[in-house]
């Protein structure tokens, strides 16, 4: 049997075909995201939901979606999008990026503080919009981008969401898996892995926030700790208990279990920079250089320590959005590109150690994905030594899109359970 996975990325959308008896990727697309709204608005972070959902639908055309038993879907968390009753969008999708709640609201609080949420979360995000008149008046509810997708798939006029993407809203219980606050345009929520209805004849499961899909299309062995790097990283593990440490923010997972999470805003963004700084210094100097990471590849070779000590939290943090990144312990010798560039890879994975060790947490092992992992030696080697375990890659790429797909075997009825599902996933040097 054959099912579609489907991750609507910030900056590309992926969709796989996989294989339900093998876990088998059977063919892989992706598509650049180009959705992106341009604004006036240093804080504004927009996209166009109707230009996602033609990507969508040509990747079905693609993944030949006539010959497939379920579809499932994950998507960028926090982000929301305004949908009518007729489930038409009537706003831009706001994203996870966007900062608007952290403009000052009043008693010296920002819109994010007063909510008791995090800006760029859907909820601070619709509270801001409520207080400023932003809200379209024919706005019956709001959703996730990937929330959207399926409920258009499906011809639905009200949006279902899952407890990993309602929890992204923000102002959710994760205990109740309910909201904590009164909002007519919250969608609806559902605890287990279900079919919303069908595309096509073939049924559609609900979405997934793409953190948990990430987790479910990565990670076999349910002891193990997932480490993902991409603009930004996160470090997250299954508990079945609510995890109480400031930095580690507990997220649904399957309604018995719950999934830590430690997020950094920066991430991969802080390689990127850097990568970013020498390129434009080589240009200047008139070298014609595409891209420097292969020359930040080679410093880093054989380069296994660095007394420059890097603080990458160059935006912020979700407790602290005003804190800044930082190099130091600086001398005349370690002031070299090779030093910078050990520096800041150490401090990304210093941040997430930090949040992992925190929670008394040792790993037992460590499934690393994301492509600023994926294509980093360097860093998988210092993730290795930090943690004090071996790594393992997941064979397949598509991690989200690969769980989503997972998901909707469970949905469906094809696998018992999400572990059922899980069994299936292959490491590179199996």
């Amino acid at each position: 049997m054959k099912v579609i996975g489907i991750d609507i990325g910030t900056t590309s959308i992926c969709g796989v075909v996989a294989d339900a008896d093998s876990g088998q990727i059977l063919k892989s697309v992706t598509l650049p995201n180009n959705s992106f709204i341009t604004t006036d608005k240093d804080y504004e972070r927009i996209q166009d939901a109707e230009i996602i959902m033609e990507s969508v639908y040509k990747l079905l055309d693609e993944l030949d979606v006539d010959n497939a038993d379920a579809i499932g879907f994950s998507g960028q968390m926090h982000g929301i999008v305004y949908t009518d009753s007729k489930g038409d969008a009537v706003s831009p999708l706001y994203i996870w990026q966007d900062a608007r709640a952290n403009l000052e609201y009043k008693e010296g609080k920002s819109y994010a503080e007063y909510l008791g949420c995090f800006a760029g979360y859907g909820l601070a995000t619709d509270f801001y919009n409520s207080e400023n008149g932003l809200v379209p008046e024919n706005a019956e509810y709001l959703c996730t981008i990937a929330d959207y997708a399926v409920m258009k798939l499906c011809c639905n006029n009200v949006p279902v969401c899952h407890i990993t993407n309602a929890a992204s809203l923000g102002c959710f219980d994760v205990e109740k898996n309910s909201f904590r606050i009164d909002n007519s345009r919250l969608p609806m929520v559902e605890t287990n892995f279900v079919s919303c209805g069908k595309y096509k004849g073939i049924p559609v499961s609900v979405a997934l926030g793409d953190n948990q899909a990430s987790f479910i299309g990565s990670v076999r062995n349910t002891s193990d700790a997932l480490l993902n790097v991409g603009t930004g990283a996160q470090i997250s593990w299954l508990s079945v208990f609510p995890v109480n440490v400031d930095s580690v923010e507990t997220r649904p997972f399957d309604g018995k279990r719950y999934l830590a999470a430690g997020c950094s805003l920066c991430g991969g963004r802080a390689y990127a920079m850097l990568e970013k700084f020498c390129r434009e210094i080589a240009v200047t100097a008139g070298a014609d250089i595409e891209s420097y990471y292969p020359f930040l590849d080679k410093m880093l070779f054989n380069k296994t320590e660095s007394t420059v000590l890097g603080d990458c939290r160059f935006c912020g943090t979700r407790i602290n959005p005003s804190i800044r990144g930082s190099y130091s312990a600086l001398s005349e010798n370690n002031f070299t590109p090779a030093d910078f560039a050990y520096a800041t890879l150490d401090g990304m994975a210093n941040e997430l150690y930090d949040m992992y060790s925190a929670a008394d947490k040792k790993a037992s092992g460590l499934v690393c994905s994301g492509n600023g992992i994926r294509k980093n030696g360097a860093l998988r080697r210092i993730v290795s030594a930090k943690f004090g375990c071996e790594i393992k890659i997941p064979f397949y790429e598509e991690e989200a899109a690969y769980g989503a797909a997972l998901s909707a075997t469970v949905a469906s009825g094809i696998s018992a359970d999400i572990d059922t599902a899980c069994s299936k996933i292959k490491y590179k040097d199996e």
